[in-house]
């Protein structure tokens, strides 16, 4: 997804999307480190699937060793499970490969390393580790019957660059849903998504450069498939869920071969599943332009790939981030992702499964307050609109003209939020569609709290309900704290998702009704107060007829 406007290097931080340097400030940080470095120790729980002790035990064993958690009141906590080998020297680069067992007792009691990133300019801790493929397990401490409980995925979010698993506090999700809730680190930037031809060689022929992130993804949900009994979770019953990013990924997985029958519902928020992927022409090309910034392009397609395995992580990390490239899957002509996932899904060739659907009311604030963090005139907003849609920009302008907003920035906002990128209310429209057509059940959504906490506090720019602003509904305390009616819309919003993983239909106790979707009409608004969750349209507040005609 790419900001939209005068914006012409973008922002980086989330869903694909890239950065430049603020202008102006200062801008006051809410939380956000939560996302990249903050380790949120929240506990996890219950034992094996069938006949539980009575009181939760801190030790499970897994297939490869024992582990030792955290047992909390009400859930346990196991942190920094190995699920793959450390994807350093000659396996940089490379499918992930099975971890290895351990002799004794694993301690699980604090998380391990994210995986290697520069921190993104809203906060976060720039690390150099390729030893990073774990994840961390949260499971309710006693369960309300003796039934193997429902899995939950999370893939974090940060554009495929950013973020870690770990700083997601999954408690709520599973003592309120009784479910069990798995997050993962996966590699990012360079090491997760670097597509050069010189990495298919030998037995790696058989798979596209520059899925290796989403190969991350599959390897851990496969760790699930082994070990969910061992702490009380049904691997015949798991739910693939993320944002942003993780949201891509989690479309890219419902489209991929290989990701088949690794879980059975998925729930991708904040990015439409009919978005485009990277191409294998211009992910290669993006490649090569990495490889000869560092003086590896001047051997054969072997000797290329030896020399980028050799290069320093702080290396290739600097020197993808100055030439601007992006990170996420690779559509290519293997048994990841044969097809875009528009393709897949409009052919039939996907993992059909129920899906649940969305974004939020105001997405892309988030991106126009970073870009812009001081005022702009609307004389200023007239030429962004205008250097944007050229010959169609009086169309637009009349549609958006800046006195109908408080603040021009707002209407530049609205109309990105509203038509075209990754994150747009109205491609979101046509991924609900295309889903529908292809028979599987949908349920749609658009998180619609204007006073929720946001990723970034920008003086004097209301951020309404921006990007990520849903993730502290359901992972407390990630972005800040919530009032008392914001309480109770937590609280719906964890029914509404944990009811999903387990029976394929969000329908929560005193919630109201949520319909599948049939028509652009039955989208659930999740707002405040008596009213604040109903039913919507949004192709019209959205004018998706009217970016449809353009």
């Amino acid at each position: 997804m790419w900001v939209r406007g005068s914006a012409g290097s973008g922002l980086r931080g989330f869903g694909g999307v890239r950065c430049v340097a603020l202008k102006g400030g200062p801008v006051r940080l809410t939380g956000i480190s939560l996302l990249a470095s903050a380790l949120l120790l929240a506990g996890a729980a219950p034992a094996a699937a069938l006949d539980r002790p009575a009181e939760p035990s801190a030790i499970v064993r897994t297939d490869l060793g024992p582990v030792r958690g955290q047992v909390q009141q009400d859930h346990r906590l196991f942190q920094g499970i190995p699920y793959a080998q450390p994807p350093t020297g000659d396996l940089r680069w490379r499918p992930p490969q099975p971890a290895r067992s351990w002799t004794g007792t694993y301690d699980a009691t604090f998380p391990r390393s994210q995986c290697a990133q520069i921190a993104p300019p809203y906060g976060g801790e720039t690390t150099y580790g390729e030893d990073c493929l774990y994840l961390n397990v949260t499971t309710p401490s006693r369960t309300r019957g003796r039934h193997a409980l429902p899995v939950m995925v999370w893939v974090h979010g940060g554009s495929n660059l950013t973020g870690s698993g770990s700083a997601y506090n999954a408690a709520k999700l599973a003592v309120d849903g009784d479910v069990v809730v798995v997050t993962v680190n996966y590699r990012l930037g360079p090491l997760g998504w670097l597509a050069h031809p010189g990495l298919e060689n030998g037995a790696d022929r058989r798979y596209q450069a520059g899925n290796y992130g989403l190969l991350d993804q599959q390897a851990a949900l496969r760790w699930v498939q082994r070990n969910a009994r061992a702490f009380g979770g049904d691997p015949r019953n798991v739910t693939l869920f993320g944002e942003s990013a993780g949201a891509a990924d989690s479309c890219a997985n419902l489209v991929s071969p290989s990701a088949s029958g690794l879980f059975h519902k998925v729930i991708p928020q904040s990015f439409s599943c009919a978005t485009p992927v990277r191409t294998e022409d211009s992910a290669e090309g993006d490649a090569v332009t990495v490889a000869q910034a560092v003086g590896c392009d001047k051997g054969s397609p072997v000797e290329n790939a030896a020399c980028l395995r050799a290069v320093p992580v702080k290396t290739l990390l600097e020197t993808f981030d100055a030439k601007g490239m992006s990170a996420g899957p690779v559509a290519g002509g293997d048994r990841v992702l044969p097809l875009q996932p528009v393709q897949a899904i409009e052919k039939g060739r996907f993992n059909r499964v129920p899906v649940m659907h969305g974004n939020t009311l105001d997405e892309m604030r988030l991106f126009v307050s970073l870009i812009y963090p001081q005022p702009i005139t609307a004389a200023q907003y007239e030429g962004i609109v205008r250097a944007t849609y050229g010959d169609k920009a009086d169309a637009v302008l009349a549609q958006y003209p800046a006195r109908d907003y408080p603040d021009p920035r707002i209407a530049l906002a609205t109309i990105q939020t509203d038509a075209g990128g990754a994150l747009s209310a109205c491609l979101h429209q046509d991924a609900f569609q295309m889903l529908k057509r292809a028979g599987v059940p949908v349920y749609a959504y658009q998180f619609a709290d204007r006073t929720a906490p946001p990723l970034i506090d920008v003086p004097g720019f209301d951020e309404g309900a921006e990007h990520a602003t849903e993730l502290t509904f359901l992972f407390p305390g990630l972005l800040g704290e919530l009032d008392p009616r914001q309480q109770r819309l937590s609280d719906a919003m964890v029914g509404y998702w944990t009811s999903f993983a387990w029976h394929g239909k969000p329908k929560a106790r005193h919630t109201p009704h949520w319909p599948r979707f049939r028509s652009s009409g039955d989208v659930l608004s999740l707002g405040l107060g008596a009213d604040g969750i109903h039913r919507t349209d949004t192709t019209k507040p959205s004018k998706c007829s009217f970016w449809n005609s353009l």
